[in-house]
């Protein structure tokens, strides 16, 4: 699905949050080596979702949802795998978290700089989150 209103990228980052939020706590449940930093994640993604949500109603208008775009933004290029299979390794599971913070890192920069020229505090949301996930993803390798 193509993203046209910014009012589309903000509901489709709220669904990243959600789902990785889910992901996180499941891998909580599976690997109490590191509980905490998943759980924290997940904490995290919650006020993700606050954020950007403040960002996004705080700016908007009627005038400014009818010329956002977000061309070149494709949800299908930004989907996460969150299914964990049993037998999952502890490593493999970190893999899997890697992987899927780069593409969330990925969504939040590309929204972000689609539309810089359009509105300052949606973009800059999105680049704070982005720039916490990509610190997401070194503590994730450390673990490995």
């Amino acid at each position: 699905m193509n993203l046209n209103t910014a009012s589309e990228a903000v509901s489709f980052a709220k669904e990243l949050e959600t789902e990785s939020a889910k992901f996180y706590e499941n891998l909580a449940q599976r690997y109490a080596e590191g509980k905490e930093i998943f759980l924290s994640f997940a904490k995290e993604n919650n006020k993700n979702i606050v954020q950007t949500e403040r960002a996004y109603f705080g700016v908007i208008s009627d005038a400014i949802e009818g010329c956002f775009s977000f061309k070149g933004i494709d949800t299908d290029n930004y989907s996460i795998e969150t299914t964990l299979s049993e037998g999952r390794s502890y490593a493999d599971a970190l893999n899997m978290a890697v992987a899927l913070e780069e593409k969330i890192v990925k969504f939040y920069t590309d929204a972000a700089e689609v539309s810089k020229s359009l509105m300052a505090d949606v973009p800059q949301a999105f680049e704070r989150i982005a720039k916490k996930r990509n610190e997401r993803i070194l503590k994730l390798k450390s673990l490995l």
